[in-house]
């Protein structure tokens, strides 16, 4: 994957553990590939709400262990965050918390919210301040409103209905811990259960591993849990659910060791790699992969092809995934820093590389050059999902035509600028193949242009932008 795709923020929460902030500490370093930009957690003791964030990793953010003694309370909620299109900014950075006169809420995001922009002005025109430049303050001021329930449950479900485009939810007060998921189900949400009973939510399940928690269930499209007391989760459908899953999160951002939307994550990247073996067979002598997120698919690529797999890039893991940071001079020189060939691996060879996605280009025609370089005597690109040609608005930072290479060029034009051998894309019918639920289940905006909810008229990456009154998609 090149580092100028990111998507961004992991969410993770305990309710009735005296461990819940440890546990929520432990559950965000599982989900710091979602997010590097900045971490925060707030806990609740049942009768006010605290709260530490900072930027930079969970690590740093809590590296003094006097910040999670200060926490300590029996439920938590916390998040790592990438900004979708700027701002990293500490006051960005979430958990949110406001004090409202129906009490404190904090609220934490992921996804981007389409109509932020419409409802931030509304908001504004009626004297609301707003103290950050969050697509997810917006939240906080729809539960502020005069208008609607005095029941805090209530008010969260009312709020979410004003809400329009991409988001997975984590919202606290001093009585509960509530999970919602969008109608559409964007980005992925779970609920599981300690060993002892309590329950929590988180992003991914591998971070329920490290925690010991169980995965029980995925929360539902259009529905909104609710932790509180010692009782069961207790659950509201708020709005009809209409599935649109990010195939995205399968094809690169979701952990392989986890399960998203129904799907062991390792299984589906290897069916990709086999079916993109089916479409684009070549003559060649070992399948290598662009680590980490093409592993598995360039494994599928070796069994279903007969190619031996190689390890022909070796990863530097104490860069960290360079989508994430937030400069793109950054980004180019962790970039190089990130990957190395190994020589012995591909000198004198055809060598099929297999990648999850190719966006602008620049930096796989690096990486093949690095591979020329090593002495390979042909490369041959091979990308486990189909051309991205259209902008993303539910939370990944490719929001311009101008930023993707297949909007503009066909395949023997994009070899040439790649400078590589050949490239084949995995088609969209391969890619939903390769998942279990029906087609009509999963959002391909970003390759086929079909938004499931509808984008507003002339809003892009700039419309969005900051400046006087200005917003940005930061929660997501």
């Amino acid at each position: 994957m090149e580092p100028e795709v990111r998507e961004a923020c992991g969410l993770f929460g305990v309710w009735g553990d005296p461990e819940a902030v440890h546990k929520t500490y432990l559950g965000l370093f599982a989900l710091q590939h979602r997010g590097q930009e900045s971490a925060g957690i707030a806990s609740t003791d049942g009768r006010v709400l605290q709260r530490h964030r900072a930027m930079g990793t969970v690590q740093h953010a809590f590296e003094d262990p006097a910040t999670l003694e200060r926490l300590r309370a029996p439920a938590a909620m916390g998040h790592v965050r990438y900004s979708t299109t700027g701002s990293s900014l500490l006051s960005n950075a979430q958990p949110l918390v406001a004090q409202t006169q129906w009490g404190p809420f904090a609220v934490a995001h992921n996804g981007n919210l389409t109509n932020a922009p419409e409802l931030r002005a509304r908001f504004e025109v009626r004297g609301s301040i707003f103290q950050t430049t969050s697509d997810s303050e917006v939240i906080l001021h729809q539960l502020a409103s005069p208008e609607g329930a005095r029941d805090p449950i209530t008010r969260i479900a009312e709020a979410c209905r004003a809400l329009e485009g991409a988001f997975s939810l984590l919202f606290m007060t001093p009585g509960a811990l509530v999970g919602v998921r969008d109608a559409q189900g964007f980005r992925p949400l779970w609920l599981g259960r300690t060993a002892e009973g309590r329950w929590a939510f988180s992003s991914e399940t591998p971070a329920f591993d490290l925690t010991r928690i169980r995965p029980e269930r995925e929360v539902e499209p259009g529905t909104l849990v609710v932790l509180e007391g010692d009782g069961p989760p207790r659950e509201v459908r708020w709005a009809e659910a209409a599935p649109a899953h990010c195939v995205f999160e399968h094809v690169y951002f979701a952990r392989p060791d986890g399960v998203i939307f129904g799907d062991p994550v390792h299984r589906v990247r290897k069916a990709l790699g086999r079916q993109l073996a089916r479409e684009h067979p070549v003559a060649a002598d070992v399948v290598i992969s662009i680590p980490d997120s093409g592993n598995d698919a360039a494994l599928g690529y070796s069994q279903e092809s007969g190619l031996p797999y190689e390890h022909g890039f070796i990863r530097n893991h104490y860069v960290g995934r360079t989508f994430i940071q937030p400069s793109p001079q950054a980004r180019a020189l962790a970039t190089d820093m990130k990957l190395n060939v190994v020589r012995t691996a591909v000198e004198g060879r055809r060598v099929v590389v297999v990648d999850d996605s190719v966006v602008r280009g620049t930096t796989a025609r690096r990486r093949c050059a690095f591979l020329r370089e090593a002495g390979a005597r042909e490369v041959h690109l091979r990308v486990s999902c189909p051309p991205l040609r259209h902008p993303c608005f539910y939370g990944i930072d490719f929001q311009s035509k101008g930023e993707l290479v297949a909007a503009e060029h066909g395949l023997p034009e994009i070899a040439r600028q790649l400078e590589v051998d050949s490239i084949g894309y995995l088609s969209v019918e391969g890619m939903l193949a390769a998942l279990s639920r029906p087609p009509s289940s999963y959002c391909t905006a970003c390759w086929t242009g079909r938004y499931p909810v509808p984008i507003p008229d002339g809003m892009s990456k700039k419309s969005c932008g900051e400046g006087p009154g200005g917003i940005v998609a930061a929660g997501a």
